[in-house]
């Protein structure tokens, strides 16, 4: 008989042990024979990240400080918003925090245009394929339930230790939110709207491009929020396999007890995500205005 743990019978350790041994091994084993392979596959996003952080980090701050202000003014046409903006990346770089801030900023940003670029063309498909929606919903509950440090586990057997595995497993943890508010969005169109699109002959692509991804924007955009939400939660934990940022003075902040480093720190991507959240919130709404559905949609 198994192991009995307050009454409830339990396989044998021994059951257990080997099940676990057998899985380690087959996953070494795929490890080592196409290991390479993927790293060489995934090398090229090593070099958009480090030319994103060096892009960033080579750029004179009043420079960045005032196209972030002009990001946020064209966004939201609030001279508020776009001081307040640059504002904020200021007084990171005074308490000492530019060039981390810099670095993690890169990494958010690769990060959620990847999550983007991958989940809005499946959350297109999902919404589009009910089979196929009822079929990623599981995986999607798995990766958005999964504990963030078993990401790594995997992305480090492949990869190693460094920025490529920090940003898959960024990236993975990232893409739910976008692939799910992508098919949320575009099923909560009005079915009149659509028969009214097919009326006018529009093809499925000017239905989709011209109708339901202008009506959808405000639920996209909350998509791109939650994924960068998301990214930025996950900074901390991918500093344990050497991303370099504000994540890596959080887990020295912990190992060392240090209060203020850790506070600083952790503001510091509290603040980033504030700024991501507004500028993107102001973005969708301005779009949403300008990109509404035309008559005559069949006709262009």
């Amino acid at each position: 008989r198994g192991a009995v743990s307050n009454g409830f019978p339990a396989l044998e350790a021994a059951t257990l042990q080997a099940l676990q041994q057998a899985i380690d091994a087959s996953f070494q084993a795929f490890s080592q024979r196409h290991g390479a392979a993927i790293e060489a596959a995934f090398s090229p996003l090593q070099g958009l990240l480090l030319g994103a952080e060096q892009a960033l980090l080579a750029m004179p701050w009043p420079l960045l400080l005032a196209l972030v202000a002009a990001l946020a003014w064209a966004a939201s046409r609030r001279w508020g918003l776009a001081l307040g903006s640059a504002a904020t990346l200021a007084l990171l770089g005074l308490f000492g925090l530019w060039d981390d801030t810099l670095k993690t900023l890169a990494m958010v940003l690769v990060a959620t245009v990847l999550a983007v670029a991958i989940g809005l063309p499946l959350g297109v498909a999902m919404a589009r394929v009910p089979r196929l929606q009822r079929a990623l919903n599981p995986l999607l509950d798995l990766m958005q339930t999964l504990p963030s440090f078993v990401y790594l586990i995997p992305a480090v057997m492949l990869l190693g230790i460094g920025r490529v595995p920090g940003l898959l497993a960024v990236v993975v943890y990232a893409l739910p939110p976008m692939v799910r508010l992508t098919s949320l969005g575009l099923r909560e169109v009005d079915a009149d709207v659509l028969e009214a699109a097919d009326a006018f002959g529009a093809t499925p692509w000017q239905k989709l491009w011209g109708v339901q991804l202008p009506l959808a924007l405000p639920t996209l955009m909350a998509g791109i929020n939650q994924a960068i939400m998301m990214a930025l939660a996950m900074v901390v934990v991918a500093a344990m396999i050497g991303v370099q940022g504000l994540g890596q003075p959080v887990l020295k902040a912990i190992n060392n007890q240090y209060l203020a480093m850790g506070l600083f720190n952790g503001l510091a991507i509290v603040a980033l995500a504030v700024l991501f959240d507004r500028i993107a919130q102001a973005w969708g709404w301005r779009l949403q205005r300008h990109r509404r559905p035309r008559d005559g949609i069949g006709h262009g």
